[in-house]
């Protein structure tokens, strides 16, 4: 069993029923370290193995040499991620608060594309529209550089298995990619990494 929620109070609560936990485009070492200590930490106060499998669902884009990290086939690739982020934002005010500058106007253009508020009854119906489908090519503006590293695995072949490696150290056990763009393609760089 695992736990989809992201926080340490959720981390704990795994902890204390034996469970792993699972986030959607959670990418920060530091976030999953702390999730895996008190998972851990609650695991054992409660009597349970101190080990059960967590899981990140993400992107992967490799880029070609000399390809910018923000490129178009880069925020075609992990732009639904991003998307998923802005919606859940856009839908949710407070959480949107805890954004930087950039990622807050993109929530706040997302919700003028879309034609609603943050508080209008219609909302999911307009903010949801494509929901982790490819993006629109229109909408690759949304995903600010500081989305595709904070939330798709996006970089060099070197990079990304550095980036997996400190992952597994913070307490990753398992990646699951979401292809959008080229599924085959994706995945074959996906297993060769």
């Amino acid at each position: 069993f695992v736990v989809a929620a992201f926080g340490l109070k959720a981390a704990e609560i795994a902890g204390r029923r034996g469970a792993g936990t699972i986030s959607f485009g959670l990418l920060d070492p530091d976030a999953w370290s702390a999730f895996t200590t008190a998972r851990e930490t609650a695991a054992r106060h409660a009597g349970h193995e101190q080990r059960a499998d967590s899981y990140v669902m993400t992107s992967l884009h490799v880029l070609d040499d000399g390809e910018a990290r923000d490129s178009d086939l880069s925020r075609d690739s992990m732009g639904h991620v991003a998307m998923a982020l802005l919606t859940f934002a856009a839908d949710n005010p407070s959480f949107a608060e805890s954004l930087t500058e950039a990622e807050r106007d993109a929530v706040r253009r997302l919700l003028d594309r879309r034609g609603t508020t943050a508080t209008a009854d219609d909302r999911h119906l307009r903010l949801y529209t494509n929901y982790l489908g490819r993006i629109f090519a229109e909408d690759r503006d949304l995903v600010v550089p500081s989305l595709v590293d904070k939330l798709g695995l996006v970089g060099t072949r070197d990079e990304l298995t550095q980036r997996i490696a400190t992952l597994e150290k913070s307490g990753i056990d398992e990646i699951v990619i979401q292809p959008v763009v080229d599924p085959q393609r994706e995945m074959t760089e996906w297993a060769g990494l």
